[in-house]
């Protein structure tokens, strides 16, 4: 089982900078694209980022990626104590960037409008908003609900598609047992 590294930009510099290994290599295990590994090596992307090392990080180990370097066909495989660390659940809220706050209403009337199933709580989840918030955009009573447009949050950056895609299965699955 293998998932993305901690800082996947970061991770791909260092790759690109300090292994041979193939660009495809590299994409697969940043799950990132290859055209955007290529952008990196060419300098045009993430020119800010400082390079993060796999192996202090306990990503790879230094002998993952020799025996990738040797075999072009081989992908990189995450250390099994890295997975175990990325796939322990976290507790809490997460971070959303200021920047990125002020889209969570418009996520709200996404989600409402395509998906009436789910409920306040897995609303909140997703976005990490309040139940407040979303009560208030349903019953539009929201104080800037004029100017509200309907955006995906996956498109918006407040949740991944997989997360969206089992929220929303769950969420049918309770109105087919009800």
């Amino acid at each position: 089982m293998t998932t993305a590294p901690f800082m996947p930009k970061a991770t791909a510099k260092w790759l690109i900078d300090n292994t041979t290994l193939t660009f495809d290599q590299i994409a697969a295990f940043c799950q990132m694209h290859p055209l955007e590994i290529q952008g990196i090596a060419d300098g045009e992307v993430a020119t800010s980022i400082q390079p993060n090392d796999p192996i202090k990080a306990g990503e790879l180990t230094k002998e993952e990626i020799e025996k990738c370097e040797a075999d072009e066909s081989l992908k990189l495989n995450m250390n099994i104590s890295a997975v175990e660390f990325v796939a322990k659940k976290r507790k809490g809220a997460r971070y959303t960037p200021v920047a990125r706050r002020q889209d969570k209403p418009d996520a709200i009337a996404w989600l409402l409008k395509h998906h009436p199933e789910l409920v306040d709580s897995q609303i909140v989840k997703l976005v990490g908003t309040t139940k407040k918030t979303i009560e208030s955009i349903r019953s539009r009573t929201y104080w800037n609900i004029n100017n509200l447009s309907p955006r995906d949050p996956v498109l918006l950056g407040l949740c991944t598609q997989t997360a969206l895609n089992n929220t929303v299965e769950k969420a049918k699955k309770k109105d087919i047992a009800v």
